[in-house]
């Protein structure tokens, strides 16, 4: 396939990728791409956050990622104006240059990761870039069932945006269906799936286990307890409290819980939390992108309890299921129908149903043998959910655009 895509491609096909800022899960596969002999690649940042040190207001304090997130392909940050810079709200990337820049670098094609910030707007609406073809990828879907008008007029507003795109890059299928529904035909959208770094998660695995034993005794964990882990941002949209409401109605006098993370929620957490003997909740605080092999280490079962469409995929469960960790994840999670296969790899609750969560963690939690041969399945699985699949999509749509 590839051979095949590399003789129809021409040769040189320069591709501007306009993203909103560095982002750890994209940039090894930008790094990927930047060694494909057929493109000529120029990554345009539109936004700073990640690499210098900024208040992320999901967590809740300072951060700054600790994976190289600039190196290994060529890349430019265009000036924002933004008086409130970030992607956390649409006038947070405003670019004046950015067309400028793009028309300068004269691609062949634009990647563009989303559609629903005011540079993104401008650049799809520009007069001077319409001879340009551009391919969209996002991660959006319709997983929670939104009706009525607002709905309606937001999918028709969609429809019209959309085909001002040459073709898409669908993350799941999920995503596929919003495409659909947002007027993309079926030729127009290729599957690129949504990756982590694999090949890192699966080489630190054997080192991860041991500092996750060591971890365990410093937060005074039983060797032998069974652990459920959160992985995250304390906030609404990840409905932590429901997982800790769920815990409780559990009952379970061996298991742990362990939330790593921090955010708007986390006093109400602890608050709630004291109903439970001491050491049956487990704050671990953040941890950066390179302690999170080890965080995953830790647990025998990782779940993502989010409610409504913030939770776009979940590539926390990406990264557990690299650790042969099995997971719980919720119906309005887009990872879920691409990555939980019900009974093999995990579990699907209904969003914010409590009951229907703890369930689910007492059947995980009543055969360990079993869990341990379903986090098995789930390393096995989440091999074909890697860059190398993402680029076939990209190139696929390339070859398509000629």
């Amino acid at each position: 396939m590839t051979t095949r895509l590399t003789k129809t491609i021409p040769a040189t096909t320069r591709l501007a990728i306009v993203v909103s800022h560095p982002i750890q899960y994209y940039a090894p596969w930008f790094r990927c791409l930047a060694g494909r002999p057929e493109l000529e690649l120029l990554v345009f940042h539109l936004w700073d956050g990640g690499v210098n040190l900024r208040h992320d207001p999901g967590f809740g304090q300072v951060i700054r990622w600790d994976q190289p997130l600039l190196e290994g392909y060529p890349s430019c940050f265009v000036a924002n104006t933004a008086a409130d810079p970030g992607s956390h709200h649409f006038s947070g990337l405003r670019n004046p240059d950015l067309v400028k820049r793009l028309l300068a670098w004269r691609p062949d094609a634009i990647l563009l990761f989303g559609y629903a910030y005011q540079s993104h707007l401008r650049l799809l609406l520009d007069p001077r870039l319409w001879r340009c073809p551009i391919l969209l990828r996002g991660d959006s879907h319709d997983l929670v069932g939104r009706h009525g008008f607002r709905s309606g007029l937001s999918r028709l507003a969609r429809r019209l945006l959309f085909r001002r795109f040459a073709a898409a890059l669908a993350v799941g299928q999920a995503n596929s269906a919003y495409l659909l529904a947002s007027g993309f035909s079926v030729r127009k959208i290729l599957q690129a799936p949504h990756a982590v770094d694999n090949h890192r998660f699966q080489v630190a695995a054997a080192s991860a286990q041991d500092a996750a034993s060591l971890w365990r005794r410093q937060l005074a964990i039983d060797p032998n307890a069974p652990v459920i882990l959160f992985a995250g941002k304390f906030e609404t949209k990840k409905r932590p409290l429901d997982l800790l409401e769920a815990f409780i109605q559990l009952n379970d006098p061996t298991a742990v819980l362990v939330f790593v993370g921090s955010g708007v929620l986390e006093d109400q957490l602890r608050e709630r939390s004291a109903v439970l003997p001491k050491g049956r909740v487990v704050f671990a605080g953040f941890q950066n992108q390179s302690a999170m092999p080890t965080a995953y280490a830790l647990a025998d079962l990782v779940v993502l309890p989010s409610y409504g469409s913030g939770e776009t995929w979940g590539l926390c469960i990406n990264e557990a299921m690299n650790l042969a960790r099995p997971v719980i994840v919720s119906s309005h999670a887009g990872c879920g129908p691409d990555l939980v296969i019900p009974g093999r790899t995990g579990w699907i609750f209904e969003a914010g149903n409590m009951m229907a969560l703890r369930d689910c963690l007492a059947e995980a939690l009543s055969d360990r043998q079993r869990l341990r041969r379903m986090g098995q399945a789930a390393l096995q699985h989440i091999d074909t959910f890697s860059y190398e699949q993402a680029t076939r999509g990209l190139l696929q749509a390339l070859e398509q655009l000629t």
